[in-house]
């Protein structure tokens, strides 16, 4: 069986730090190990959260250039819009049928939405919500990724898929392949300005494709304590430092380390991880600079994507369907 990957981005807000460090570079840098690889933009995956039309179709396109500008290569890769490929959302409605409505009540999205509400414990809660774990199935199991790329706090995704593509094989035929997880390291979740993980959703992020001046004013912001200059401070917990490892090498790490111990001045250690973000940043910049102004170049590379996705898609759902009997009588 050939090795296939699959990774994607909810096209809601700007692509930050967090996502290139977590998601991007890393999932780039497979492809290389892999027979194919897939990267998709999830736009019916951010309509769950956001009613903002204007603000998804600025996502698409800030995120699909955020693929491009770090190197993306739409050549060796599948690069498609989800609601380019309608037979995701055709295996979404097969798979919710033969998904058990108690496996999504242990979803963690849901449990931790309905943990806030007091008297009725579904209030505000769509079906889009509750059932987003099947779509994700859905964008897995239509092309027989073999291995997805996850976060600590995905792992359950890739367990409820391999659940549900199980249950499938079970009462039909064995048909649906059951990815791997590709787990990524424990210690590296990207914090965000306050020090939580860096996410959209707390606004704590580190823009991606913003200018020098930018970069430099949000990362101006990341909140530290108040320890003086000439006071050792210590690099465990500590914001800068653990973004600065991600973009450092180790004789700049162990020299960032020793500059701590020295009692480094907040302004400093800021202004040392500006320079290292922005030194990688740069080519990345310079290439989204550029393709941002053809946006026909863009349309026809996801048109071209979803093309060469929906070959493979169209023959994956026929066999689906085929097994379920809803196919030509006979």
């Amino acid at each position: 069986m050939k090795k296939r990957i699959l990774t994607g981005i909810t096209t809601t807000g700007i692509p930050h730090i967090g996502n290139y460090v977590g998601a991007i570079r890393p999932a780039l840098s497979m492809v290389e190990d892999a027979d194919e690889s897939f990267f998709f933009l999830a736009d019916y995956h951010s309509i769950i959260k956001n009613n903002d039309p204007t603000n998804i179709l600025n996502s698409v396109k800030s995120i699909a250039l955020a693929w491009l500008s770090c190197g993306l290569d739409p050549n060796k890769s599948y690069f498609y819009k989800q609601s380019d490929v309608p037979e995701i959302m055709e295996l979404s409605w097969i798979l919710n049928c033969v998904t058990a409505k108690g496996l999504m009540n242990r979803a963690h999205a849901y449990k931790s939405a309905t943990s806030l509400n007091d008297n009725d414990p579904d209030k505000g809660i769509t079906m889009g919500l509750f059932s987003y774990p099947v779509l994700m199935a859905a964008d897995i199991l239509m092309f027989d990724s073999t291995h997805v790329p996850v976060g600590l706090d995905q792992v359950q995704h890739l367990e409820m898929t391999r659940d549900i593509a199980a249950r499938f094989n079970h009462l039909y035929k064995s048909v649906l392949t059951l990815p791997e997880p590709m787990i990524k390291e424990k210690e590296n979740v990207v914090p965000g300005l306050d020090g939580r993980k860096m996410s959209k959703s707390y606004g704590n992020v580190i823009p991606l494709l913003e200018n020098e001046k930018n970069l430099k004013k949000s990362i101006m912001k990341i909140v530290t304590n108040s320890l003086e200059p000439g006071v050792p401070k210590e690099t465990e917990n500590c914001t800068i430092y653990n973004l600065y490892k991600n973009f450092a090498d180790k004789s700049d790490i162990s020299a960032f380390e020793t500059s701590y111990k020295e009692g480094i001045s907040w302004g400093e250690a800021k202004e040392k991880l500006f320079q290292v973000i922005n030194a990688e940043l740069m080519p990345i910049r310079s290439k989204y600079l550029e393709l941002e102004k053809d946006t026909d170049y863009i349309n026809d590379l996801l048109s071209d994507g979803a093309k060469k996705a929906r070959s493979l898609a169209k023959t994956k759902i026929l066999e689906i369907k085929e097994v379920t009997g809803i196919t030509k009588i006979t």
